[in-house]
């Protein structure tokens, strides 16, 4: 198993990176469309296209890429050399990916509750949560690039 994710790496590397990139895009826009959709009426035709919007950006896009970010991000962990398990950039970066995969699961939270016509939250709460994911990503990036310590 070991020879085949180690010829498989560049591959794995690129389809992780892939993933990560369309997972980043759909959580950055999601909680912009919660913005937008706090503005509308509970039932209005405009609040129907917006639960319309959050539910196709979310399964067809957002939930693959996080499955398929996780499937590569374990083949990488598991190819030889790959990873310098006693150094703590590692578990740094497993954590920002394990939060983000929480914020995921807010997201859909928050997205029942549009759904349910159920939203208590306000924009300003939607606009903060939108730069939870750029931070978390940052720190990613950052470990596995620089790989600090």
């Amino acid at each position: 198993m070991s020879a085949v994710l180690l010829a498989l790496y560049p591959w794995t590397k690129a389809l992780h990176i892939v993933a990560v990139i369309a997972w980043m895009a759909a959580m950055l826009y999601l909680p912009r469309l919660y913005v937008y959709h706090c503005e509308t009426k509970p039932g209005s035709e405009s609040s129907e296209r917006f639960k319309v919007m959050e539910r196709r950006l979310y399964k067809q896009i957002l939930l693959p890429a996080m499955t398929a970010t996780f499937v590569f991000g374990i083949m990488l962990a598991l190819t030889p050399g790959a990873v310098e398990w006693d150094r703590g950039w590692f578990y740094v970066k497993l954590a920002a990916g394990l939060s983000l995969a929480g914020v995921h699961g807010a997201l859909g939270r928050w997205r029942r509750d549009f759904l349910h016509d159920r939203n208590a939250r306000t924009q300003r709460f939607f606009r903060i949560v939108n730069e939870v994911p750029t931070l978390l990503m940052v720190v990613a990036v950052v470990m596995v690039v620089v790989r600090p310590f």
